[in-house]
Order: structure tokens, then sequence, then C-alpha cells
């Protein structure tokens, strides 16, 4: 687990998104590993420390099936 600080008016997902590469399931992870945090507004105050998880979760694979061809 890391701890990152917020940038001037980044969102939590845009934290995500900037350190993790992905936000699909990682902020609502976040969010738990937060208690308080989703109190402070959807802009982070600047330099609010952040704790995330390891490594995003990897996205369902779905077998693409074509129709037509």
């Amino acid at each position: 687990m890391q701890t990152v600080r917020a940038h001037q008016g980044e969102t939590l997902d845009a934290l995500c998104h900037r350190v993790l590469g992905a936000t699909a399931a990682v902020t609502e992870q976040v969010l738990q590993l937060n208690p308080g945090l989703a109190e402070l507004g959807p802009i982070l105050p600047e330099g609010t420390p952040v704790k995330l998880p390891d490594a995003p979760p990897q996205p369902e694979r779905r077998d693409v099936i074509q129709l037509w061809t």
C-alpha cells in the first residue's frame, strides 16, 4: 500500500488514474481505505494524503462474439 498526496484541483478519480492508471473499481477501494475522504468534497484539498491499494484490479476479460464478418 502506498500513500500519495493530492495535487491542486485534483479529484479522487484523477488521482487514481494519475498514480495507478485506472479508475474502474479502484475509487471504491480507495474510499474504503481512507475513511472520511468522501466528506472532503469532490475536489481534494491540495496535499491531502491518500492511501492507495497495491495494484488496480484487473478488468474482467470478455470474449468478443462477431455476429457478422
